[in-house]
This record gives C-alpha cells, sequence and structure tokens, in this order.
C-alpha cells in the first residue's frame, strides 16, 4: 500500500505542474508555440477599449476562463478624457506583472518562499517624438524604463538577486522591449 502526498504550492506556484509542463514542452516542442490576442474597438477621442478572449496554444484553440477587458485614454493635458491608462502606461504594467510572475515561479521552483515582492516602474517619455517635432532626433517610445525590485524571502540577498536575474532573462515582455520585434500592421477598409 502507498500514499501519495501532495505538496502545497509554494508561493502559489503549483510546482509539480510547473515542472510537468517543462518536461512537457521538453518532450513535445510543438506544444509551446502560443498565439495570444487582443482585439480593440474605438469609442472616442483618445478612449478605446480592448478585449482579451481567446488564444491559440498546446496545438489548440483556447479561451480564458473569463473575458478581459482594458480602457485606454490619455489625460486631459494631451487630449484625452482620462478615464483610463495611456497605452504605453500598459507597458509599464506589462514588465512589472511579467517579471514579478518569474520571480514567484523561480523561488518556487528553487524551493525559496518569498514574503514580499513589489516594484515601482517608470518610463521616461519625450512627447517631442510623438507629436513630430523632432525632425527625427527624438524617439516615439520610452527613452527608457526602469523597474526596482523590494523583494524578501527565506534566501539570502544573492539568492533574491538571482532569482529577480533569472526572471528578467526569462522575461518575454523584457525581450519585447529590449530586441526589435517585428509589427505588420494590415488595414481593412470597408
Amino acid at each position: 500500500m502507498s500514499t501519495t502526498t501532495e505538496k502545497a504550492p509554494l508561493n502559489g506556484v503549483d510546482v509539480p505542474t510547473l515542472f510537468g509542463t517543462r518536461d512537457a514542452v521538453r518532450q513535445t516542442n510543438e506544444i509551446a508555440k502560443f498565439q495570444f490576442r487582443a482585439t480593440n474597438t474605438w469609442v472616442s477621442g483618445t478612449h478605446s477599449r480592448s478585449t482579451f478572449a481567446d488564444f491559440h496554444g498546446a496545438m489548440q484553440e483556447m479561451r480564458h476562463a473569463q473575458d478581459t477587458v482594458v480602457e485606454s485614454d490619455h489625460p486631459a493635458v494631451l487630449v484625452g478624457t482620462d478615464v483610463a491608462p495611456t497605452p504605453v502606461e500598459y507597458l509599464l504594467h506589462a514588465i512589472a506583472a511579467c517579471l514579478t510572475s518569474g520571480i514567484a515561479n523561480i523561488a518556487a521552483a528553487r524551493g525559496v518562499r518569498l514574503t514580499h515582492v513589489s516594484s515601482s516602474v517608470t518610463g521616461d517619455i519625450d512627447l517631442l517624438g510623438i507629436l513630430g517635432l523632432s525632425g527625427g532626433a527624438v524617439r516615439n517610445g520610452y527613452e527608457q524604463v526602469k523597474v526596482t525590485f523590494r523583494i524578501e524571502g527565506d534566501a539570502d540577498e544573492a539568492t533574491l538577486r538571482d532569482i529577480v536575474d533569472q526572471s528578467r532573462r526569462r522575461s518575454a515582455v523584457y525581450d519585447a522591449l529590449t530586441n526589435p520585434t517585428p509589427v505588420h500592421i494590415d488595414v481593412v477598409t470597408s
């Protein structure tokens, strides 16, 4: 007679499933190909609404447990109605969220219990680029993004710093922001 013991999640991460997923992908690389999607509809002025519902992953069409709707706008000083964050502010959320989820997974995989993880993210942008007033001398996007983490757990400082660094090295959002990503725009008119 044998007894099976369920291992409790560490940092909210189901570690056996994390390793099981990694092993499955190692054995069948095709299941690693994902396509995430969003649909966006203009509301008025600089206000628009995006919905995240379905995606392709693990060699099949899938749907999130629930649709997520996010709003985007500009502040009044930038000709908006300020009902939601600007699109570039969502990039700040994206990098913080991606790095944070990586930190939780990596720490759990290493057996490190986290007690606190928070970050502040800043992005410096010069509107001369967006407004076409720089003669091409100023880029349209962020000049720099800075993420500062506060992390605590049952590991020494060097280990905690290494967890954050490994999260950076594995982050899809960090990669997309720091390496050129081809973006194709198609236009359909009625």
